[in-house]
């Protein structure tokens, strides 16, 4: 028994020493996707804000492929000790699980450290496009079924997903052209060379102010105040037409909580930073900052929701 508690207490004492060295080399933030996007902007804005809490540096990179699988693949199979984590849109945290026969990774097994902020989609259509709002939209595919394209980030992203639900909603047929994330699509969106996207407000909001795209409506249950000009998709008639991006940050699984509760505290306190919150809104985006906890449930939800989406619109990968 002596020897027993002896273990027991060698034991707990190093793992408090393990999560006491944490953090003991740079913090990688793998982004799954290009450069550009919402999901590159945000977490380089928060980066800035928490290198003071980690002295060996914090680096972000793009890992970007499959649908944001190729980057969460490498952070799901890194060590568990805090240094790398994914952030990420909900593709690869709570959507490709549902989507994709066989990933590499087990998507149920992140570690949840907290939701940085939360998106809502639009509908962004091509200057080129002859119509002006949601229900002239709506005429138009319907007369002209499978003939408009719509782009998004890559397969199983939101703005691939949204826009099945869309067209559940409206009994209308689009053409699908996945993009590598969301500076091509947009590129090619402002160049007239795809019709549509469903893209989340902070990316496409900036070129709807300059005129070279149209946003129709937000998706979501108000109007954004970046674009108070724009209806929701309540007001444009279509109330179930809801659909908002978030961001959030994941670990491996198996990392300490211990380790979880240091990294969560670093992120919060910094999105809890009016300079930061100010950068974030200039991107649409509206700040979260919620516990592990939090994030779990949410995780889980969201994961349910999308799960339906993808059987109901029998959506597959391309």
């Amino acid at each position: 028994m002596r020897h027993l508690i002896i273990w027991l207490c060698a034991a707990f004492t190093w793992t408090g020493l393990h999560a006491a060295d944490f953090p003991t080399k740079p913090i990688r933030l793998i982004v799954p996707f290009p450069a550009g996007g919402t999901a590159d902007v945000l977490p380089r804005i928060l980066s800035e804000k928490i290198r003071h809490r980690f002295p060996a540096g914090v680096i972000v990179e793009n890992k970007p492929g499959a649908g944001g699988n190729i980057g969460a693949d490498i952070v799901a199979k890194s060590e568990p000790d805090g240094h790398t984590l994914l952030v990420a849109p909900p593709g690869p945290i709570a959507i490709n699980q549902s989507l994709y026969p066989k990933l590499p990774y087990d998507a149920t097994k992140w570690v949840p450290v907290t939701v940085l902020a939360a998106v809502p989609n639009v509908l962004a259509v091509s200057n080129q496009l002859p119509v002006k709002n949601v229900q002239e939209f709506i005429a138009y595919l319907k007369a002209n079924p499978g003939k408009v394209s719509y782009a998004s980030q890559g397969n199983g992203s939101t703005s691939h997903l949204t826009a099945n639900l869309f067209q559940s909603l409206t009994g209308t047929q689009m053409t699908h052209i996945p993009y590598k994330g969301t500076a091509p699509a947009l590129t090619d969106l402002a160049g007239g060379q795809v019709d549509v996207f469903f893209d989340n407000l902070g990316a496409s909001g900036p070129l709807h102010k300059a005129g070279k795209i149209r946003i129709f409506a937000v998706a979501d249950s108000k109007r954004a105040p970046t674009i108070k000009e724009v209806p929701s998709f309540a007001e444009a008639g279509l109330p179930g037409m809801q659909a908002v991006t978030w961001f959030a940050v994941v670990a491996p699984p198996g990392t300490p909580a211990a380790t979880v509760k240091s990294l969560n505290s670093a992120l919060v306190d910094a999105l809890n930073q009016p300079d930061v919150q100010s950068r974030f809104a200039e991107q649409g985006a509206e700040v979260v900052g919620n516990t592990s906890e939090q994030m779990g449930r949410f995780m889980r939800s969201e994961a349910t929701r999308w799960a339906k989406v993808i059987k109901d619109a029998n959506v597959t990968v391309d």
